[in-house]
C-alpha cells in the first residue's frame, strides 16, 4: 500500500502543542524527524525509515524530512518515522553489504563513486547482501583545488585557470585526504591516475611518486585540510574540496577576510560529487518500507528541496549554478566546468588497491653493491652507483616518517668477517638516531656510498644475510623486505653458492612472516636468472635497470606492489 496522507483530524495521536508537533531529536549524528506519539485505529505504532546522507547535504535532507513528516504519511497503518544520520560516504560503502542491525533503507552519499563500490562489494557478499539500487542524482557539486588566496594565486588563479598538474609539482605544497576515507580524496587519486597511470590500469613510476609524495601530507578528512587555512594560511598547502564546501566554509567564516578559502575547477576538468539517491533493501526489511521510501523521495525531488540545495552552495542535477557567487564572498564563481566521467566499481578497487599498496607501513633493508664495477658510467655521464644513490634520495624524501628503513652496503671483506657494513640499522624515519633523525642518517648513509666502492661482488653471502636479519627482527604490522641493488654476479669463491643460497632461503622462509626479496640489476653485467631465482624463492621479484636513469622507475615500480607480496 502506498503512503496515504490522511487529514489530521483522522489520527488518533495524543495532543500535542503545535510547536512540538514535530520533533527534531539529534543524538549521536542521528536526526530523527517524526510525530513524537501516535496511536489509534488509523496509525498503530511508527515505521522507521532510516536515512544515511553525507554531512554536507544533512541540513537540506533534514528540511525535507520535516515537509515529509507535516503530510502525517501512513503506511500500512503505520505512521512514518524518518530517521535521518549524517554519515561519511566511505564508512557507509564499508558497512551496508554486511550491516544486519538497524540497516538504512534510503542512503545519499556525496558521489556516486562509493555506491558502485558498496554495490560491487554487496553482489560479491551473497544472497543476504542488500540490493542496492542506484537512482538519479539529486544534487551536484564540481571537485576544485582549493586553498589560501595567496596559495593559490600561485597556481595562476584567478587570472588563470588552475591545474592538475600543479598537484605533481614537487614545488607546490599539497595536501591529499585520505581516499580510503573521503570522496574528495578518491577523486583526487581518480585525475592523477587518470594523468599518469597505464591503459591496463597499473601505475606508472610517475604515477607511484606522485602518489608516495602526496601521501606525506595527507590528513583525515578536508574538514583539517580547511582548518589549516583558516589557522595559517600561508603555510597552509592547496588541496581537492567540492565547490560547495569552498562556499559552506566561507559563509560559516562570514566576513573574516583571513579566512577566506578560494577554489577553482582545474583546467583539464574534474569530477563532479553527484549526490545519487540509493535505495537500500533487504529481504527482512519491515513491510511498507518500499512504499516510505517513495514517498519521501518525492520530496527530496521536489522543488522545495531542489531551492534548498541550491541556496547551500550545490549546483542542479545538469551542473548549473546559481546567479550570485563572487569570489570575494563565497570563494568560487560558478563558472561552467569540464566534467570528467566518474570511475565505475572496478576503477575504484583498483584506485583504492593502488594507494593501499603505496601507502602501506614498510620495513625494508636496503642493500647497495659497492663493489668496484659501480664506478662504470652510463649513457648519462652518471655513474651506477651515482644514479643508484639518487633514487634512493628521491625514495627516502617521499616514504612518511612511520616508514623503516635500514642501509648496508656490501663488496668483499667490507667489515671482516663480514663482506657487508651496517650504515644504518632499520627503524622508523622520523625516530631519533644518536640525536639525528633517523631520514637525515640514512640521506647521510646513502652519501657515504661512493667512497665505499671498491672490492668484488659477495652477492650471495650478503643477500642471506640480510633476508636472515630481517626474518630475525620481523615486524608483524609492516611489509617487511629487503632491497638489494646490484650491478654484477657472486664473485666471492668462499661465499656460499647459487643453488645452496636459493635451498636455503626456501627451507628458512616462514609463510607467517613473509620477507620477500627485491633484486635490482643494474646494467648489462647484472647476472638477471641467478637475481631473478633468488627473489622467487622468498616471493619476490627481480628488475633490470639497463640505464642509470632507469634505477628510479624500478624502485618506484617494486614499492608500488608491497602489498601483494609475496603473492603478485
Amino acid at each position: 500500500m502506498t503512503a496515504r496522507h490522511t487529514p489530521p483530524g483522522l489520527f488518533r495521536r495524543v495532543a500535542l502543542p503545535a510547536g512540538a508537533l514535530l520533533g527534531v531529536i539529534a543524538a549521536a549524528g542521528v536526526t530523527v524527524v517524526a510525530l513524537r506519539a501516535t496511536s489509534g485505529a488509523d496509525c498503530q505504532g511508527a515505521l522507521p525509515l532510516k536515512v544515511a546522507v553525507t554531512p554536507a547535504a544533512l541540513e537540506v535532507v533534514n528540511a525535507a524530512a520535516e515537509d515529509y513528516q507535516r503530510t502525517q504519511p501512513v503506511v500500512n497503518g503505520r505512521c512514518v518515522q524518518v530517521q535521518v544520520e549524517s554519515r561519511n560516504a566511505a564508512d557507509v560503502a564499508h558497512e551496508l553489504p554486511t550491516a544486519q542491525i538497524s540497516p538504512h533503507s534510503l542512503w545519499i552519499p556525496d558521489s556516486s563513486m562509493w555506491a558502485a563500490e558498496a554495490q560491487r562489494q554487496a553482489a560479491e557478499t551473497g544472497p543476504d547482501a542488500p540490493k542496492l539500487d542506484i537512482k538519479p542524482s539529486l544534487a551536484s557539486s564540481p571537485i576544485v583545488l582549493a586553498g589560501s588566496k595567496n596559495a593559490m594565486a600561485a597556481l595562476g588563479h584567478p587570472i588563470q585557470p588552475v591545474a592538475w598538474q600543479k598537484v605533481l609539482d614537487p614545488k607546490v605544497a599539497v595536501s591529499l585526504s585520505d581516499p580510503t576515507m573521503t570522496s574528495e580524496g578518491l577523486a583526487t587519486l581518480f585525475v592523477i591516475r587518470t594523468l599518469l597511470g597505464n591503459p591496463d590500469g597499473s601505475p606508472k613510476p610517475e604515477l607511484v611518486g606522485a602518489l608516495l609524495r602526496v601521501g606525506r601530507s595527507a590528513v583525515p578528512s578536508v574538514r583539517d585540510a580547511f582548518g589549516k587555512v583558516t589557522t595559517d594560511g600561508d603555510k597552509a598547502p592547496v588541496f581537492a574540496a567540492s565547490e560547495q564546501q569552498v562556499i559552506s566554509t566561507n559563509r560559516s567564516a562570514g566576513k573574516n577576510a583571513q579566512a577566506t578559502v578560494y577554489g577553482g575547477p582545474p583546467k583539464e576538468g574534474t569530477l563532479s560529487f553527484d549526490y545519487p539517491l540509493v535505495r537500500v533493501s533487504r529481504p527482512s526489511e519491515q513491510p511498507g518500507t518500499g512504499d516510505a521510501a517513495q514517498g519521501f523521495e518525492r520530496v527530496l525531488r521536489s522543488k522545495e528541496t531542489e531551492k534548498r540545495f541550491t541556496d547551500a552552495g550545490f549546483r542542479n542535477v545538469a551542473g548549473e549554478a546559481p546567479s550570485g557567487w563572487a569570489s570575494d564572498k563565497d570563494g568560487v564563481k560558478g563558472d561552467t566546468v569540464k566534467i570528467i566521467e566518474t570511475p565505475n566499481a572496478d576503477q575504484v578497487s583498483e584506485l583504492l588497491r593502488t594507494w593501499g599498496a603505496i601507502n602501506l607501513d614498510m620495513r625494508m633493508l636496503t642493500v647497495f653493491d659497492v663493489s668496484g664495477s659501480m664506478i662504470e658510467k652510463g649513457g648519462n655521464g652518471k655513474t651506477r652507483i651515482e644514479a643508484a644513490t639518487e633514487a634512493a634520495f628521491t625514495a627516502l624524501a617521499m616514504l612518511p616518517d612511520t616508514t623503516q628503513i635500514g642501509l648496508w652496503a656490501f663488496s668483499t671483506d667490507k667489515k671482516p668477517p663480514n663482506d657487508w657494513i651496517e650504515l644504518t640499522p632499520i627503524g622508523p624515519l622520523g625516530e631519533p638516531l644518536q640525536g639525528v633523525p633517523r631520514r637525515k642518517r640514512l640521506e647521510g648513509g646513502v652519501a657515504q656510498l661512493k667512497a665505499l666502492v671498491g672490492g668484488g661482488t659477495a652477492l650471495n653471502d650478503t643477500t642471506l644475510a640480510a633476508y636472515r636479519h630481517v626474518l630475525a627482527t620481523y615486524d608483524a604490522s609492516k611489509v617487511n623486505s629487503v632491497t638489494l641493488f646490484t650491478d654484477g654476479r657472486n664473485d666471492d669463491i668462499s661465499s656460499i653458492d647459487t643453488a645452496s643460497l636459493i635451498e636455503t632461503l626456501k627451507r628458512e622462509s616462514d609463510p607467517a612472516k613473509p620477507v620477500p626479496i627485491i633484486m635490482i640489476g643494474l646494467g648489462q653485467e647484472a647476472d638477471m636468472e641467478s637475481l631473478k631465482a633468488i627473489s622467487a624463492a622468498t616471493g619476490g621479484k627481480a628488475y633490470q635497470a639497463l640505464q642509470p636513469e632507469d634505477i628510479r622507475g624500478v624502485l618506484l615500480d617494486a614499492l608500488s606492489q608491497r602489498r601483494c607480496r609475496p603473492n603478485c
